[in-house]
């Protein structure tokens, strides 16, 4: 009962994700989706499945829009959308039955299977995985310091010292017209 009430609210988080007027809305709103998925992911067993939807898709991919929208603003283009509303919503009335019928139990004869332990089911049968998820959060690291670092060119100045090149530029005009000014009423 309780995996489908967080079934229930994850999918009503997708849906105000798509509905979020703003863009930050929308990516906490995906945040929200992600997390409520690790948590269902969590109580069917799935641990290694959670670690890596909490880790990777609510965090990660979440920290990723934040910056990306923060640099890039939050200007809603003014195109039509490239995938039509019809298409849309036969695709997503096609994936929630393709859930629904991969949901439901196989069969009265399925028997539980013996979980190995934890340092055989992470490092021999989820170990590329895990290697994945390092890799995914290792370059997003590096992208987001990439991004954040400023590079100077050879020849150039960055741009900080370039800002601030012309404005002690401006204010020394400025203070010249002042003191200019002063001699001519004096």
């Amino acid at each position: 009962m309780l995996i489908m009430v967080l079934v229930v609210a994850a999918t009503i988080c997708a849906a105000l994700t798509m509905r979020a007027k703003r863009l930050i809305a929308s990516a906490l709103w995906l945040a929200g989706s992600s997390a409520i998925l690790a948590v269902v992911f969590y109580l069917m067993g799935a641990y290694m499945v959670a670690v890596i939807e909490l880790s990777v898709g609510a965090g990660l991919v979440t920290i990723l829009f934040v910056f990306a929208i923060s640099v890039a603003g939050e200007e809603a283009p003014g195109k039509r959308p490239l995938v039509p509303r019809a298409l849309a919503w036969g695709l997503v009335i096609g994936a929630a039955l393709l859930l629904g019928v991969l949901a439901l139990p196989a069969g009265q004869g399925a028997q539980l299977a013996v979980e190995p332990p934890f340092s055989v089911m992470l490092w021999q049968e989820r170990g590329l995985d895990v290697l994945v998820q390092v890799v995914l959060i290792f370059a997003g690291v590096l992208g987001l310091l990439g991004l954040l670092a400023e590079t100077k060119a050879p020849l150039e100045q960055s741009i900080a010292q370039e800002v601030t090149a012309k404005r002690d530029l401006e204010l020394m005009e400025l203070h010249q017209r002042s003191l200019d000014h002063e001699k001519e009423t004096t």
